[in-house]
C-alpha cells in the first residue's frame, strides 16, 4: 500500500466516523442525551452505562475475531464489511470514552 492511499483509507474512515456518530446519534438520543440507550440499558440491568455499552462493544469485536479467523483460512471481506465492522467498533470506543470523560467533568462514580 502506497503512503497515499495508506492516508486516503484513514480519511475516508474518519469523515465515516464522523458522520455515524452524529447522523446515527441523533437516532438514539433522547432528551439531548447521547448516552439514552446505555443510561436506560444500565436501569434496566443495574450495571453502570460502561459496562453496558461493553456488552454492545464485544459484538464488534466478535465480528473483527471473525474476519480475523477467517483471513488464516484466505477468506478476504469486502471493504464494504471492514468499514462496518471496524467502524462500529471504533464508534463504541469513542462513546466509552466520551461516556467516562462525561463521568470525570461531573465528578460521577
Amino acid at each position: 500500500m502506497t503512503e497515499e492511499r495508506f492516508d486516503e483509507v484513514v480519511d475516508v474512515f474518519l469523515n465515516s466516523i464522523r458522520e455515524t456518530l452524529i447522523v446515527k446519534g441523533k437516532e438514539y438520543r433522547r432528551n439531548n442525551n447521547p448516552f439514552h440507550n446505555f443510561d436506560i440499558g444500565a436501569q434496566r440491568s443495574g450495571l453502570i452505562r460502561e459496562k453496558v455499552l461493553d456488552g454492545f462493544l464485544l459484538k464488534h469485536e466478535i465480528s473483527i475475531a471473525d474476519i480475523t479467523n477467517d483471513l488464516e483460512k484466505g477468506i478476504l471481506p469486502k471493504i464494504s464489511t471492514l468499514d462496518e465492522k471496524f467502524g462500529d467498533n471504533v464508534i463504541y470506543l469513542i462513546l466509552k470514552m466520551a461516556s467516562i470523560i462525561d463521568k470525570i467533568e461531573n465528578d460521577e462514580k
